[in-house]
């Protein structure tokens, strides 16, 4: 029989911090329940059992299932911004400061791949567009978080396409992750570091040949015929 872990009461104007706190619990609750069953067989009546508590009071916290998700994802978000402020961070070359915020975020997952793996395999289920575009503004939130992070400073075309390349490095190093058995994760941090190399190499080969193009003087005169 599961250990019953009942959440305290809240009315208006309760402590955040608080309410940070039993919301942490609830996923945790959700994820335990996962693990024995599934995250698509476990239910939020599963949970509320689990901590000891009413739907109604589960609902005070979450509104819906997806809301566990969203949290369950909020908590690598804040690991990786941890990550972030660690000393000496800030003096890492920007090729290894985005390495170990991405990294920091697939280990804030690690200790429940196979849950993390079955709520992403659940949004890409037909008919669910309407946890698939928040989830695809949810991506967008997380890489945004790892630039400020890593400190990146890239404006207009520059950082737009610092961006595609990012969103797309970050997604495809996710599903590798989800897939990796290896200890530590060691092939994803390989698969990762490759792909970053590249998109640093592309980034100076674009940009720094841009940079290099000769412009005529200001006063240049127009060739006569």
């Amino acid at each position: 029989m599961p250990k019953k872990d009942t959440l305290r009461d809240h009315g208006p104007g309760s402590d955040p911090g608080l309410l940070a706190e039993e919301l942490h619990r609830i996923v945790d609750a959700a994820i335990a329940v996962a693990e024995e069953k599934s995250w698509e067989a476990m239910r939020l009546h599963d949970v509320a059992a689990r901590l000891g508590i009413t739907l109604d009071d589960l609902r005070k916290h979450v509104r819906e299932k997806e809301d566990l998700v969203d949290a369950w994802f909020d908590r690598a978000d804040a690991a990786m911004l941890h990550e972030g402020e660690t000393a000496g961070f800030a003096a890492l070359p920007s090729r290894e400061r985005l390495h170990r915020l991405i990294m920091a975020w697939l280990d804030a997952l690690a200790p429940h791949r196979e849950v993390t793996r079955q709520m992403i395999a659940g949004k890409f289920e037909p008919g669910h567009l309407h946890i698939q575009i928040p989830g695809l503004m949810r991506v967008s939130r997380t890489v945004q978080w790892v630039r400020e992070a890593a400190g990146r400073k890239a404006t207009f075309l520059r950082r737009a396409l610092e961006e595609t390349a990012l969103t797309t490095i970050y997604l495809a190093t996710f599903f590798y992750w989800m897939r990796d058995a290896s200890e530590g994760s060691a092939r994803t941090r390989r698969f990762l570091e490759r792909r970053l190399q590249f998109a640093e190499r592309l980034d100076h080969r674009v940009f720094r040949c841009k940079s290099r193009t000769p412009h005529p003087p200001a006063d240049a005169q127009e060739p006569t015929t």
